[in-house]
């Protein structure tokens, strides 16, 4: 084994017991996000929205100019969503969400989808943080 692999195999195995001492939880895939640019409004249609895979979100502009996001994973069974039109669609198991409010509106799924915080600067969406609950 290399020193390169080594010492990445003991970092990896470093961080993993740090996470596991603290009793934490793994860190959301949209926290590494908080900061940055996450899309595009011109991908974000007016009574719709758009999933952007790499940051794990779904975003939405239920009126003009109005944006929200919500994560993509469903609360049902944690598949990502695939469709936004009228409603946020899980077609995993056929779970529908609301999108002004991530609130589900057909089951299986029965939590809401969770909220973030996002700031719009020209055409870029910019995740800030999770709605605290």
């Amino acid at each position: 084994m290399s020193r390169r692999g080594l010492l990445g195999t003991a970092g990896a195995a470093a961080a993993v017991t740090v996470v596991s001492a603290c009793g934490g939880e793994e860190p959301k895939p949209q926290e590494v996000r908080y900061g940055q640019v996450v899309g595009q409004t011109t991908d974000v249609p007016e009574g719709a929205g758009a999933v952007f895979n790499e940051s794990k979100l779904v975003v939405t502009q239920p009126e003009r100019d109005d944006y929200r996001a919500f994560g993509a994973a469903c609360t049902h069974g944690g598949c990502t969503v695939q469709e936004v039109d009228e409603v946020i669609r899980c077609l995993c198991h056929g779970s529908e969400f609301d999108i002004s409010t991530g609130e589900p509106l057909r089951g299986p799924a029965q939590e809401p989808l969770e909220a973030f915080n996002i700031t719009v600067e020209g055409t870029d969406i910019i995740l800030d943080s999770a709605v605290e609950s």
